[in-house]
């Protein structure tokens, strides 16, 4: 019987993918809950498992081609099971070492019933690792447990590269080009960063703040917080609590439009910006008014890991009223962040740098970061954006006071 392999629902807000590579060839024997396939989404990797055990019929979309929710991206013969094949009791009897056997060096391996991620799964190739000898520090094999497996790379033997990866273009010459396709999820970010030129009324306004207060507050907490809470304290949990005081104080800036009507958000649902190989993501903190310095901490340090190991879900990234965005951890002394539709405002934070500024009379050097907020026009008047950023300065130059509006 032959059983399609069906692109699944991802969530409403995503209605197409691309398929990023097959990790099986037509005619490879499957095993239920096997990964056949990862797909690529403009938000997240997905790996699509076998709903039953069987050999891998046909593939109806190579790798590279782009599918919609419900496409048929394969077949599994179902009559070719091992399991299909067993006749009568004393053959069931007979064919369970083989298939325990199977189950240790085979496709149903251990590893693939504990998990990889898809991040994992390509570092493993490219490295020709097998991932039954990588050690999981969790429920799952990440690409850092197989770069720890693995060891540093050779320089001069790099590995290979991926389907939907740059390709090596040989020995390039002075004038040489490659040509690589867009990720979906380069593609889409590409797409909506225009859109959102286009559509709303952007400007933005800077500000600095003195990151002194901050700094000290960390260094005398540090091992402390540390220790106590299993994380660092950064800079996101201050910022992210001075943004929420702001945003209480001008409503506008955590709304967005819906026709001729401004939809006024009151809860407090704060994108994080995160880097990741294919593009920026932005993971939501949901309720971050209700979350506690070490809750946001932690929080973001799980988004940072997930974004490294493609493991951020839909749950992850869908939603938010606000965006706080860092190229400071980049270098980026000043930018103009781009607003995050349907949103209407986004803080971007910079890199701390010394800068002389007068204080009480007197030239002192100081550890200054540029703060940016580019907002839309059309509901925010640059009055409210400009006291918006002098609020977010007031409350992070004077940390204590961030208690008091928490």
């Amino acid at each position: 019987m032959a059983i399609n392999i069906m692109v699944p629902e991802m969530g409403e807000s995503v209605v197409d993918a691309r398929v990023a590579r097959w990790l099986k060839h037509a005619g490879d024997v499957v095993t239920v809950g096997e990964p056949l396939v990862e797909l690529e989404t403009d938000k997240v990797d997905v790996e699509v498992t076998a709903s039953k055990s069987g050999t891998l019929a046909s593939i109806a979309h190579g790798d590279g081609a782009d599918v919609k929710i419900g496409d048929v991206l394969g077949t599994i013969d179902e009559a070719a099971s091992p399991e299909s094949r067993v006749q009568g009791p004393e053959s069931a009897v007979q064919s369970l070492p083989a298939v325990a056997q199977g189950a240790e060096v085979g496709p149903a391996s251990s590893v693939q019933s504990r998990g990889a991620t898809p991040s994992a799964r390509r570092e493993a190739r490219e490295r020709d690792v097998p991932l039954a000898a990588v050690q999981a520090e969790g429920p799952r094999v990440t690409r850092e447990d197989v770069r720890k497996s693995a060891g540093p790379r050779d320089p001069g033997t790099p590995g290979r590269r991926s389907s939907s990866g740059p390709q090596d273009p040989g020995t390039p010459g002075p004038r040489s080009e490659s040509r690589v396709r867009m990720s979906k999820r380069r593609a889409t970010i590409a797409r909506r960063l225009v859109e959102v030129q286009a559509t709303a009324a952007m400007l933005t306004t800077f500000n600095e703040v003195d990151m002194s207060a901050v700094m000290a507050l960390r260094a005398k907490h540090k091992q402390a917080f540390k220790d106590t809470h299993g994380v660092s304290l950064g800079l996101s949990s201050f910022f992210i609590k001075a943004a929420i005081a702001a945003l209480r104080q001008f409503p506008r800036l955590n709304a967005e439009i819906d026709g001729d009507e401004m939809v006024l958000k009151h809860y407090y649902d704060i994108g994080v910006a995160v880097g990741a190989a294919e593009g920026l993501v932005v993971p939501v903190l949901r309720d971050a008014d209700r979350m506690s310095f070490p809750a946001i901490e932690l929080a973001v340090r799980d988004f940072a890991q997930k974004a490294a190991d493609s493991t951020l879900s839909l749950d992850d990234l869908r939603g938010g009223t606000f965006t706080i965005t860092n190229g400071g951890v980049f270098g980026s002394l000043m930018s103009t962040p781009i607003l995050n539709p349907p949103q209407v405002g986004i803080l971007g934070l910079h890199a701390i740098k010394d800068r002389p500024i007068g204080v009480n009379g007197q030239v002192v050097l100081r550890p200054m970061m540029y703060t940016a907020l580019t907002y839309d026009h059309r509901i925010v008047d640059g009055s409210e954006a400009v006291r918006f950023l002098v609020r977010v300065k007031e409350l992070v130059e004077d940390p204590g006071t961030l208690l008091l509006e928490s």
